[in-house]
This record gives C-alpha cells, sequence and structure tokens, in this order.
C-alpha cells in the first residue's frame, strides 16, 4: 500500500508530509507526494511560492520548486505532479488528487488542511473534497506544531536517500 499526501508546498502541506514520513517508518510505507499545478496561472504559482515575483509562469520551474520542496522534507518519497487548466477549481484540483490516490492504491492520504473534515466546510476547499472520499482512510493535519519536523528530519532513515523524479 501507500501513503499519498496532496502537496502544494504551504507549512501544513509540509508537515502533513513529514507526519506520513513518520507513519511510513513505522508501517514500511510508500510514500507518493501529489501536485496539482494550473498551468499559465502565474499568480496561482508565486501565491504558493512556486514563482518568485514577477516572474512569469513556467511549469518546469513550478515543477522544480515542488520537487525540491518536497525532496527537501521527504527525501525518499515520489513525486508526482498533474497539470489542470488555468482557471481549475478546487473541485477539479481534489479530484485529480483523488485520481491520483487511487491510481496509487492509496491506504491512507495526509491532508494538511485547516478546515478539512470540519462539520462546517467551505465549498472550495481541496481537503475537504480529498477527504470525504470513502476508498482510504485520511489524517487531517490542522496544525505544524507539535510535529517536531526537524527532529524528525535529522532522525529519519530515508534523509540519506535520494528521491525518484517522476513526470
Amino acid at each position: 500500500m501507500t501513503f499519498v499526501v496532496p502537496f502544494d508546498g504551504s507549512e501544513l502541506a509540509e508537515t502533513a508530509l513529514v507526519r506520513a514520513v513518520e507513519f511510513g517508518t513505522v508501517l514500511d510505507e510508500r510514500i507518493v507526494a501529489v501536485s496539482v499545478i494550473p498551468t499559465d496561472n502565474a499568480s496561482y504559482a508565486r501565491e504558493n511560492d512556486w514563482l518568485d515575483p514577477g516572474e512569469s509562469f513556467d511549469l518546469d520551474t513550478a515543477v522544480a520548486r515542488l520537487h525540491e520542496d518536497v525532496a527537501a522534507h521527504a527525501p525518499s518519497a515520489e513525486f508526482r505532479y498533474d497539470v489542470v487548466g488555468r482557471r481549475a477549481t478546487p473541485g477539479t484540483i481534489a479530484s485529480r488528487i483523488r485520481e491520483e490516490a487511487r491510481e496509487e492504491n492509496a491506504s491512507m492520504v495526509f491532508v494538511g488542511s485547516e478546515n478539512a473534515g470540519r462539520l462546517v466546510s467551505s465549498l472550495s476547499s481541496v481537503g475537504d473534497t480529498v477527504a470525504a472520499d470513502d476508498a482510504y482512510d485520511v489524517v487531517i493535519v490542522r496544525h505544524r506544531e507539535p510535529s517536531k519536523i526537524e527532529q524528525v528530519n535529522d532522525a529519519s532513515p530515508f534523509r540519506k536517500s535520494k528521491s525518484d523524479f517522476y513526470r
């Protein structure tokens, strides 16, 4: 089985990735980080720190920065990305993540979201839609703390491994 982590580079996505590594180490599970990138949407990419201020949209740059961020937190995690239209809705992005989780035969999905899984939710939340799928268990990471990210990164048996890059 596999642990899947939707990854957009946010602090909560980083924390979810580290938590997946923590669980994966204990349970000997494969980790796959999945990013969904709206193409030609420079403002979205800048908001997520995939591009520098003023930098025009470049898919290769966005993919490379996301992959570097994944590798920095979970060097042995596999990285996948999918491209959607410039004006893709959160529902479209969530659907792509759910498809990837099913293709990977995910046993658990680690979602970094402040509001996923709450009784009252925003229609615009990707996390809510991903968490609603019953094909896999969901771990919702709402707080960056109390995770000991630095200690886990330093102690991780995967720290010396290289990440494979998949397109």
